[in-house]
């Protein structure tokens, strides 16, 4: 069973669905960037009744300024009392819950890792956000990937020649690639800083998406080496019943 529950936050109300279920391990899920606690295509609530439907207590909720939720939207750097608030909610409604594992894609992983780590006893972190730019180009491990690609494939070389490339995006790309540096931004390292002083986070990364080449990227510099569970997909949301199968497999894994 589905259940609707509103709980307070600095003032505000938050929304959340919790899905019923007797087992004492609970998975409290974040939807990442903007989207409501459902999920991109509707994945986060179809992950939770599958669970749920396996015996695991799932709870979604909505951030404050998003989706039911009352407040002003401040992002998930500051969405630090949001979660601390779903984590009390969902104790309160499910008490058997002895467990509690938190899941998060995107910029939902790095709230759970930055401001939640110490409320749970295992992450289950995919695609962590890790970039700091300005500027709507993908990250440059992103940008190199892609070249690398592009110079294998004979139709990349044709579109070139023929003048479908835009040569201007082309070169805007190449100095984001030949100007970047080693040194970790602040996102970078207090993530990475986090990941290692919490040893039970688990890491999900879809192999062609640019957030989790960014991430890779960045783990690489800093020296974790920690292997992730790889998902061959290009969606950054997991989109396909293939991706959806294989997110569902690892997130029962972990939770295991």
């Amino acid at each position: 069973m589905r259940k609707l529950i509103t709980f307070p936050c600095e003032g505000e109300t938050l929304v959340g669905s919790l899905g019923e279920s007797p087992g004492t391990t609970g998975l409290l899920i974040i939807s990442g960037g903007n989207e409501i606690r459902c999920g991109a295509h509707r994945g986060m609530a179809l992950l939770a009744a599958e669970l749920a439907a396996l015996g695991i207590p799932v709870f979604r909720f909505d951030r404050r300024g998003i989706g039911d939720s009352t407040g002003e939207n401040g992002g998930f750097a500051s969405s630090g009392p949001d979660v601390m608030a779903a984590v009390a909610a969902f104790r309160a409604a499910a008490p058997q819950v002895k467990t509690l594992v938190g899941f998060g894609n995107c910029d939902a992983a790095t709230a759970l890792l930055l401001h939640g780590g110490n409320a749970f006893d295992r992450l289950i972190l995919a695609n962590p956000w890790v970039i700091e730019q300005d500027d709507d180009l993908p990250p440059p491990a992103a940008i190199r990937a892609r070249y690398a690609d592009r110079l294998r494939d004979p139709a990349s070389w044709r579109r070139m020649i023929t003048g479908q490339v835009n040569i201007s995006k082309l070169i805007s790309g190449l100095a984001k690639v030949a100007s970047t540096q080693s040194k970790l931004s602040s996102l970078e390292r207090a993530v990475f800083e986090a990941l290692a002083a919490h040893r039970n986070a688990r890491l999900i990364l879809a192999s062609g998406d640019a957030t989790a080449i960014a991430f890779a990227d960045a783990a690489r510099r800093f020296g974790h080496d920690a292997a992730p569970t790889v998902i061959d997909t290009p969606s950054h949301s997991f989109s396909r019943p293939s991706d959806k199968a294989a997110l569902r497999a690892a997130i029962i894994a972990a939770l295991a």
